[in-house]
């Protein structure tokens, strides 16, 4: 015999209506509480995301304001992240095999890419800037226009180079760098190994042209460092 049988019939439809409702209302108030949880994580995330990228915006901004003559403002690389590349030269860990491969391949072709200069410290960059300035009878305005003050050279982070031809050695450091194999074998093959041109002619930091000096930008941090250039580049 059932025993539910004894049991009245409006009693039993009451009582499977209230638990009903009672799910319901469990059910509801359930999904209303990951719903606002759900919105809650979504606006958090969102917010951190907009805080980030205005940070690094508000970065940007703040190193472009800093800038000097032209220049922007650069760290020194840590010691940690240089390689001796040759005698006398040190540059970033990054740029090492990728300019050793870009040298190997333009040689390949008869082209002699030399690395004539990496790294340089803050204090390197102080004796070049203010001897050059004196032996050349330059204001320091004039100066900047060749060469960055300390604390303003990209070589300062151990990403920037100068490259020179060394089957045509007058040509270092000089314009006329242009005409040589090296800087044509460069300007159609060194975006693949991400180095680029810092200073082209007529840039928008209005630094002089300087077709020996290449930056690399080949990875994330890299690609920070010179973050404010390149807005400058492209905005200016």
């Amino acid at each position: 015999m059932n025993y539910q049988d004894d049991i009245p019939l409006a009693r039993r439809i009451k009582s499977i209506k209230t638990i009903t409702t009672k799910s319901f209302l469990r059910m509801g108030l359930l999904f209303l509480g990951l719903g606002i949880s759900v919105t809650f994580l979504a606006n958090k995330s969102f917010l951190s995301q907009r805080k980030s990228l205005d940070d690094s915006s508000n970065s940007i901004e703040t190193r472009q304001n800093k800038s000097l003559l032209g220049h922007l403002p650069y760290k020194e690389a840590s010691k940690k992240d240089l390689i001796l590349f040759s005698p006398g030269i040190y540059v970033h860990k990054d740029i090492y095999e990728k300019f050793k491969e870009m040298q190997f391949m333009a040689a390949q072709r008869g082209v002699s890419l030399q690395l004539l200069s990496g790294y340089r410290s803050i204090n390197l960059q102080r004796d070049i800037f203010y001897e050059n300035k004196s032996i050349r009878n330059q204001t320091a305005v004039e100066r900047s226009r060749d060469s960055a003050p300390p604390g303003y050279s990209e070589h300062s982070t151990g990403y920037a180079i100068d490259v020179g031809d060394g089957n045509y050695p007058d040509t270092h450091f000089e314009v006329e760098f242009e005409q040589t194999p090296a800087f044509k074998w460069m300007k159609r093959f060194a975006s693949k190994y991400h180095f680029v041109l810092s200073f082209p002619p007529n840039n928008k930091q209005g630094v002089t042209y300087e077709p020996w000096h290449w930056r690399f930008e080949g990875t994330v941090n890299a690609l920070r460092e010179f973050d404010a250039a390149n807005k400058i580049i492209k905005f200016k």
